[in-house]
């Protein structure tokens, strides 16, 4: 990884035992990034710093990595991410993601049973600001004459949450006239039509098997779930209601965070009241290429939307009372991931099967197996048939009941496909098998 010269800088003074403590104020891009280093300082055995990409102007978009194995991923072990600052001007989430960071190295630390088995079960990535050029405009003119759209966009003036391919029509397409609920692919010419912060995120997710996921927002208080585009056409203010296959599912992650929230639960604020404190994003308002939408349809990850404060800019003074009011629901989310079924897949010769397709009946929408052959499948308690199939594998069908405390394993074997071709006809047999050594990691 290459640094900057003022991070290069930072660094030294980390080395030497320079103390940089996160104060409740707000950080510039070099304060946000001493601040990550920091950490990594503090916690080197547990944390990882690494970039995904830059910005238009060359920031480099910083991910704080938390695993009791930087580096790697454990099978079983599943990925979460929270990323901020989307929108430049929406600036608490950067903050409180920077909290958030130094939180749970000091609890790690100080041995806190339940943020110890979070970071040893968990592998968590943490980017605090998805927009660095567009916060630095914000920043410039300041929580008291920041206007409702100054440094929202990045520096060539696109909104990166209406950014992403357009995957929900497909999808709605795909509906009436059939074809793929998961992992819809994307155009050929997708990198030239997306900025750099975006197609950065994109081959992030494209890169990690990410689970769940939240993006932190501002501008109201609410926790928004997809889809956020409409199925049909409407002109605001008229709205409907897109719900997923995993509706119920969305639902009770967006209701956990509003619960563990200071306030978002009682549904008033900032002049809105959204009951129990969430939303379906296309019932508030629709909204095209949004980043929430696109990581259910092309990735496994699932995603929500937190809009966390009344004013995009909160003022200094604002910021401790916002981080105790959020930072019960950061974890509690987190948490969140640790739910539904998950397991390995193999063939007869115990090879894993990576790109194998779980299914659960009655919700249409299938996610697959990692490259390491392990599968997370998020799932309300109840009691479900599911089926893991692979090109060139009989598919393997079980029932599954799952519970309230923890996620239910169910591994998966599949029986290779045998053609012994008859006399006058010809055998077929698929052979675009994903198969993996079971020591495949990512390093």
């Amino acid at each position: 990884m290459r640094l900057h010269m003022t991070e290069f800088i930072f660094t030294l003074f980390l080395l030497a035992g320079t103390a940089v403590s996160i104060d409740f104020v707000h950080h510039r891009y070099s304060e946000m990034v001493q601040v990550l280093f920091r950490v990594q300082n503090d916690c080197p055995y547990i944390t990882r710093i690494y970039s995904i990409g830059h910005s238009v102007q060359r920031r480099q978009l910083y991910v704080l990595e938390f695993s009791d194995n930087p580096g790697i991923h454990e099978p079983l072990e599943p990925e979460f991410k929270y990323v901020g600052n989307m929108h430049g001007n929406e600036v608490l989430g950067r903050e409180l993601l920077l909290q958030l960071a130094e939180f749970l190295c000091e609890e790690y630390r100080m041995g806190n049973e339940r943020i110890t088995r979070l970071i040893q079960e968990t592998r968590i990535h943490i980017m605090p600001s998805m927009n660095p050029d567009g916060y630095e405009v914000a920043a410039d003119q300041g929580p008291d004459a920041n206007g409702y759209l100054t440094g929202r966009n990045n520096v060539h003036y696109i909104d990166l949450n209406r950014n992403f391919p357009d995957l929900n029509s497909v999808l709605y397409y795909n509906e009436k006239n059939g074809g793929p609920n998961h992992h819809i692919q994307l155009p050929d010419n997708w990198e030239k039509t997306v900025e750099p912060e975006t197609r950065a995120v994109i081959k992030w997710m494209q890169s990690y098997n990410f689970v769940l996921s939240a993006n932190l927002h501002g501008g109201a208080v609410v926790a928004n779930y997809p889809f956020d585009k409409s199925r049909e056409r409407v002109r605001y203010p008229k709205t409907s209601y897109a719900a997923t296959p995993d509706d119920s599912l969305f639902q009770k992650l967006a209701k956990t965070y509003s619960f563990a929230h200071g306030w978002m639960h009682q549904g008033w604020n900032c002049g809105d009241y959204f009951e129990n404190g969430i939303t379906n994003g296309a019932r508030w308002y629709s909204l095209s290429k949004g980043m929430q939408d696109f990581n259910y349809l092309h990735t496994n990850c699932f995603e929500i939307t937190l809009e966390l404060s009344c004013n995009k800019f909160p003022r200094t003074e604002q910021l401790e009372h916002e981080w105790l009011a959020n930072r019960e629901a950061l974890i509690s989310y987190l948490e969140e991931i640790h739910q539904g079924i998950k397991g390995m897949v193999y063939d007869e010769n115990n090879n894993v099967i990576g790109g194998a397709v779980i299914s659960v009946k009655e919700i249409h929408h299938d996610i697959t197996s990692g490259m390491e052959g392990d599968y997370f499948r998020l799932l309300l308690p109840g009691t479900y048939t599911v089926t893991a199939s692979a090109p060139g594998y009989y598919s393997k069908t079980e029932s599954v009941t799952v519970g309230p405390a923890g996620p239910t394993q169910v591994n998966f074997h599949l029986k290779e496909v045998k053609c012994l071709p008859k006399e006058g006809h010809t055998c077929l047999k698929q052979i675009d098998k994903k198969i993996f050594p079971r020591s495949v990691t990512d390093s």
